[in-house]
Parts: C-alpha cells; structure tokens; sequence
C-alpha cells in the first residue's frame, strides 16, 4: 500500500512537470510572437513617420542661447540646463501620449551613453499639454504616476522634468511631438528636430552640438 502511494506521488509529480514544461513552452512562444509583432508594428510606424527632410526646421532659436528655465524632476529636485555648464545639450520635448516619443525614447538611452562620456546630455522636458498644473494637485498626481511608468519602462538614464508646458512658449510653442533643441558647449541653440527622424540623424546633430 505504502509503494502504491510512492509510486502515484510520484507518477503525479512527473504529470505536473510535464505539464508546467509543456505551459511554460507554450508561454514563450506567446511572448516571442508578441515581441515580433511589436517589431513590425515599431518598423511600420517609424516607416511612416520618419522624414529627416521635413522634420528640421528653421527656429529662430538658432544660432541663439537656449532660453533658461529651472524645473523639477520626479524627485522634486530643480533643475536647469545652467547646471550643465560646459556641457552639449539635447532639451527633448516629449509626452506620455506622443506614440513617436516611445520610439524615439530606445535611441536616446542609447545616445546618451554613448556621447554621454565625452561631455554630452539629455534633459528630457515631459510636456503633457493638458493645461495641469501643480496646483491641481489629483490631476498633477497623476499626470506624474503616468511619467514615472514610462521613465521605468524605458530606463531612462537622464534627468526627467516636469511641467514642460510651462516653458514651451520660451521654445517657440511648437505643436509637434517629440521636439528637439540640440545645444553645444557655450549654450547655443545649434539644431532643432520637430517629429521624429533617426537614430544616426539625430547622433549627427549631437556630434554638431558636441563640435566634432
């Protein structure tokens, strides 16, 4: 009696790993098909939204210093492109909503380190553009939860800041997402991006802004 209870815990334990190999093989194809989908759908969209033609445009920012603005990151630390003295800028204009942005988002991690150690860096301004303010303090919450989702998901690397909106006047009130103010050394404002282009167009301009 004693085997014949061994020998079905046992028959059972090898039926539950079967089982769990069989789910979890049927799981990562799921994944796998979800994650080539996503790819084509990512390639399909920057097929159609790129267009490094159209996107640059004349600012009359250029060839001007970047006007000054202090914001706050997530962690209610303030920051302005001041503290970056020295240093090439790119001041990225971008939202939780805009669907460029998140393709976007992949290359400036990667730009970042990359050109980050030779003196460059990227202050990514959110702009939500759905008139909340601070003092609208359930709405401000979260509109703040929605871009510390998306600085998670995307790990980004560089400062964060918030209420862009509140400067977007000072930048020319552009009405495209993302945009882009490439600044070198001294402060000035060598390149503008309005949409998206590419990942080596806009390394081009960093090397610009860095003067290489």
């Amino acid at each position: 009696m004693k085997r014949n209870t061994i020998v079905l815990g046992v028959t059972l334990l090898i039926l539950a790993i079967f089982a769990w190999a069989g789910w979890a093989n049927w799981e990562y194809r799921k994944q796998a098909a979800q994650k080539r989908a996503d790819a084509a759908k990512l390639n399909a969209a920057l097929a159609t939204a790129a267009n490094p033609e159209a996107m640059y445009t004349q600012s009359p920012l250029l060839g001007k210093q970047a006007p000054a603005f202090t914001l706050e990151d997530l962690g209610g630390k303030k920051i302005s492109p001041a503290d970056y003295k020295g240093k090439a800028l790119l001041i990225n204009f971008w939202a939780t909503w805009c669907g460029p942005c998140k393709l976007e988002t992949p290359w400036l991690v990667e730009l970042e380190k990359e050109y980050g150690p030779k003196g460059f860096e990227i202050l990514g301004v959110d702009a939500e553009n759905d008139e909340v303010t601070p003092a609208d303090k359930p709405a401000w919450a979260k509109d703040k939860a929605a871009v510390a989702q998306f600085v998670q998901q995307e790990h980004m690397p560089y400062p964060v800041l918030l209420y862009g909106d509140s400067i977007s006047h000072q930048y020319g009130d552009f009405d495209a997402m993302p945009t882009s103010f490439f600044v070198d050394r001294t402060g000035k404002v060598v390149a503008m991006q309005m949409g998206i282009t590419s990942k080596d167009d806009m390394a081009l301009k960093i090397r610009q802004a860095l003067g290489q």
